[in-house]
């Protein structure tokens, strides 16, 4: 190099980073043909990491703080260059810095139902979605894993890879928290907790750590909905089969009442006819199930119920036919009342 081109060359004494902006995660510092002076003053600041990057190969890693840039302060850099001690002429890498602050409120969500298996209802399709909160922990693995020689990565860059991630785990968080499908909606604080901990590595993989998950809304198939209703309202009566079953039956005055009018019963006559039919009905399906329900040990008298016709007899079969497809009666409960019925049409 000659004397003019030496005077010429710039050097760096000051290597820092204002962050001015929210959202980049990593920045490479401008180099252009500038070298950086030895003895230089390198300043880290909270919430901040620094790399030095060597003919592409990452060599010294720095935290907060103030340093002057020497053999001492680079110890690996000093390494691949075979610098002595004597070393004071200036050298040229790459610099980049890291934010390593949190980076909060990130969204995840399903795009489209998510099919998981549950325990008790074999293949169900899932909806849900909520937020997440990482930062950067290791900026050498981030930089050679994610970043690269990029001049600035943000973190709409980054959102969908870690999206990804959230919702490939989400079988893995129902199987960790053994909480029922049904379930889930109660238990969000347990369900987020085993989603965290079961995407956590991979984000690990990437130089980040997962500081946070939260589930704000999961939602549930309409099939699967009715049934949870159905699980509430036993609840709510004390799994009492008997006002169950009236219960149930009072649901079907409106329809009932409808067809005694289209009948020709319009009017008074129609909703006292399909209202002496429905409690009929509760009454004998309540009594019925009872009967089912307590086995053999049941006094005989309250297993008998008075059926006046056909058409009720039918109706109840009808009515047991859906308790058993929604899980409520099982097959066998349900073979024995129905054998019972048709005895009495015969």
């Amino acid at each position: 190099m000659g004397l003019m081109d030496f005077i010429k060359k710039q050097f760096i004494d000051i290597l820092q980073w204002t962050e001015d902006d929210e959202t980049t995660l990593a920045w490479r510092f401008p180099m252009a043909e500038m070298e950086i002076q030895y003895g230089a003053s390198l300043t880290v600041r909270e919430s901040q990491m620094a790399v030095f990057v060597n003919e592409g190969k990452v060599a010294d890693v720095f935290g907060p703080g103030m340093y002057k840039l020497s053999t001492q302060t680079l110890p690996v850099l000093t390494y691949l260059k075979n610098w002595d001690k004597l070393f004071e002429s200036p050298f040229k890498s790459d610099v980049y810095f890291f934010s390593t602050r949190q980076r909060i409120d990130r969204r995840w969500g399903t795009t489209q139902p998510v099919t998981i298996r549950d325990k008790d209802f074999g293949a169900v399709r899932l909806r849900a979605f909520g937020n997440y909160a990482y930062r950067i922990t290791d900026p050498k693995l981030f930089h050679t894993e994610i970043s690269g020689t990029r001049e600035r990565y943000t973190v709409e860059d980054l959102d969908g890879q870690l999206r990804g991630l959230m919702l490939q785990h989400i079988s893995d968080a129902v199987a960790q928290s053994g909480i029922p499908f049904l379930d889930l909606a109660a238990n969000q604080i347990e369900f987020a907790k085993a989603l965290m901990e079961a995407t956590a590595p991979s984000f690990t993989a990437l130089g980040l750590k997962l500081e946070s998950v939260t589930l704000q809304n999961v939602s549930l198939p309409e099939e699967l909905q009715k049934i949870l209703d159905q699980k509430i309202g036993m609840g709510m009566i004390g799994q009492n089969m008997g006002q169950f079953m009236q219960y149930q039956a009072a649901q079907s005055l409106p329809k009932m009442a409808e067809g005694a009018a289209s009948g020709g019963g319009g009017g008074v006559a129609g909703d006292a006819m399909g209202l002496g039919a429905g409690l009929a009905m509760g009454q004998v399906l309540a009594q019925q199930l009872s009967q089912g329900l307590a086995g053999a040990g049941a006094p005989a008298a309250a297993a008998s119920a008075p059926v006046q016709s056909a058409d009720e007899i039918m109706a109840l079969l009808e009515k047991l036919g859906d308790l058993k497809a929604k899980g409520i009666l099982t097959d066998e409960e349900f073979a024995a009342k129905k054998a019972e019925l048709l005895k009495k049409l015969g």
